[in-house]
């Protein structure tokens, strides 16, 4: 990329082996640019306006995106995706719409990312090469879960990760970036405070206040405080449990809440959660360690963050704690203890295997003790309800939130985020992280402390806030336009609003498929028309619907002229059109109507 190269500095004492261009000298008194051979540096900004622009995010769960502009420089904050909702068959993730930032991609100095959950990350390897290849930042553990990612592509050593700590400084063009621990339920979380010509913003990444943490490392509210006290024009802060009062409870509290329930399981303790909740893996490791439990793994994306957690030192397991999986009937079921993907009732998890029975090495029973840890994304609902129901059919005892408290939310209660307004004071609050009743709860959250209405910035997903040099505040009366951006196996975005109301179509009220061979010379049906449905009537139940919808495609086809019309694209549609009313009629239901005429 033709950009300028970054800065990071941090104190003296703090210095890690990190790639020398890209830290300043320690003689410096202020972090500089470095500007490499053949490489000029962006001119300076016509406009003097500072632009933030939520890619994603907003008004929904996942694929948190955030751009922040200031002429030349734009830096991405956060890179995710969201799991699909129900309306949206087949599909696997849906990405952010990126395409104001492919159109300046020479613009963007970085993408920085906040922790490693994929709602933070997991849009990388779909999106990177569109942007330009720009380099990814992100603290230890989120750029070694960024690299696993990346490898399952190819990706991992074309592009650029660099780690940073929460005591450096990072300098991407005009924007310096500095950073401060918070607590989330996976380490090495922070929020980032980026220094622009107009002001300073701090984005909190997901965050609660836990005073004692799973590892031992609390936010750095002294850091929070001295921003404040330097001045913040723009707070954009996590939004996700904002309409619960009170504090959120500490990964302490959930630790004896876990103790406890493991000593009074006697078989087998499986346990699912997400596979990036790496404080929570290291609760299940602490509490089967006490009992003497041996733990398996099931499930990739289990395995391999786990693997990553321990190369990287943030996941702390006594020798011989983890055994293999196909080892677990060599002990005693009390003696074991199985961490499994699958908390989100996807039927392709090890757990949904366990749930179908047909997972290879567990078979569930009546003893066995199966705890959902992590709380359904909405639109799961349903999806976690059905797996819990096949696990209780085999007898199994299934645990979760709303029988005992085992999934201490990452996110900031009510409490905790009017501590947070406290320390930062900024002069304008964005709620983000969100659907619309959370954002508008913490937007209310923040007028009940003295913001103005005005100051507060209730938004949706291509919003356009931009702030001049006396730093007033204007949101543009016209949105980017932005569509779902949807991943179907290999492919990313070549299933758009078309086919998905297709498959809806189809998974709604079935399809029928008419087929006709045409006498070329006659114009006339040769041999039987066939009729073939799926999903919309048992053909052998309904033949005289069936001989009615023959009779009418014949007719049809036999009263069309092709040459006339210059082939049958006209006669396709009306016989959807056509046909598809007569089947209503008949039914109420109007399935897809795919005709099919080969001349002969």
């Amino acid at each position: 990329m033709e950009n300028e190269q970054p800065v990071l500095r941090r104190p003296r004492p703090m210095m890690r082996a990190t790639p020398r261009d890209m830290i300043a000298p320690r003689s410096s008194k202020a972090p500089h640019t470095r500007v490499g051979p053949g490489v000029k540096k962006a001119p300076p900004s016509a406009s003097p306006l500072l632009r933030i622009i939520p890619l994603g995010g907003l008004e929904e769960i996942g694929r948190n995106t955030m751009c922040v502009e200031y002429g030349n420089d734009i830096i991405v904050l956060d890179l995710g995706f969201m799991f699909p909702r129900e309306d949206m068959p087949g599909i696997d993730y849906v990405l952010a719409d990126t395409t104001y930032l492919q159109e300046n991609k020479e613009k963007i100095r970085g993408i920085f990312i906040t922790h490693g959950h994929m709602d933070h990350m997991g849009a990388i390897p779909y999106l990177i090469k569109r942007l330009g290849m720009p380099p990814v930042y992100g603290t230890r553990l989120t750029i070694g879960m960024v690299r696993d990612r990346l490898e399952e592509f190819n990706l991992s050593k074309v592009v650029k990760l660099v780690e940073i700590g929460a005591d450096y400084v990072l300098q991407l063009g005009v924007f310096s970036l500095s950073f401060f621990r918070v607590n989330h339920n996976i380490p090495d979380s922070v929020g980032v405070a980026i220094k622009t010509p107009i002001g300073t913003i701090i984005d909190t990444g997901d965050w609660k206040f836990d005073h004692t943490p799973q590892d031992e490392r609390p936010t750095e509210f002294g850091k929070i405080a001295r921003l404040g006290q330097d001045g913040v024009l723009l707070l954009c802060s996590d939004s996700t449990n904002s309409e619960k009062p009170g504090y959120s409870i500490s990964e302490k509290k959930l630790q004896e809440t876990i103790e406890l329930l493991f000593s009074k399981a006697k078989g087998r303790i499986i346990v699912t959660t997400f596979a990036s909740l790496i404080s929570r893996i290291q609760q299940v490791i602490n509490a089967s360690h006490d009992l003497g439990r041996k733990i398996a793994v099931t499930g990739m994306s289990m395995e391999k963050a786990i693997t990553t957690a321990l190369d990287l030192g943030f996941l702390k397991v006594p020798k011989g704690t983890f055994i293999k999986l196909n080892t677990i009937d060599n002990y005693p079921p009390n003696k074991v203890t199985i961490l499994s993907t699958g908390s989100q009732g996807q039927e392709s998890s090890a757990l949904g295997r366990m749930a179908r029975g047909e997972h290879k090495q567990i078979k569930i029973n009546e003893t066995d003790t199966i705890v959902l840890s992590s709380s359904p994304i909405p639109g799961n609902e349903r999806s976690v309800a059905a797996v819990m129901d096949l696990l209780l059919g085999f007898g199994a005892k299934v645990v979760y939130n709303k029988l005992l408290d085992i999934h201490s939310s990452g996110h900031a209660q009510q409490e905790e985020q009017k501590l947070m307004l406290q320390l930062v004071q900024p002069k304008y609050f964005m709620p983000i992280h969100g659907e619309r009743h959370h954002l508008v709860q913490h937007a209310e959250t923040a007028m009940e402390m003295g913001y103005a209405k005005e100051n507060v910035l209730v938004l949706a997903n291509g919003s356009v806030v931009e702030f001049n040099k006396h730093q007033d505040v204007r949101v543009l009366k016209d949105k980017l336009e932005l569509e779902d951006v949807l991943v179907d196996g290999l492919g990313v975005g070549d299933v758009g609003s078309v086919v998905l109301r297709d498959r809806q179509v189809m998974s709604q009220d079935g399809m029928m498929v008419i087929i006709a061979a045409v006498n070329r010379k006659t114009g006339k049906v040769t041999g039987n028309l066939d009729v073939i449905s799926r999903g919309f009537i048992y053909v052998k139940n309904a033949e005289d619907l069936i001989n009615e919808v023959k009779v009418m495609a014949t007719k049809m086809i036999e009263s069309y002229d092709v040459k006339e019309q210059q082939g049958w694209t006209n006669l396709r549609s009306k016989m959807r059109d056509d046909i598809g009313d007569h089947l209503f009629k008949r039914t109420e239901r109007r399935p897809m109507i795919l005709p099919v005429i080969m001349q002969v």
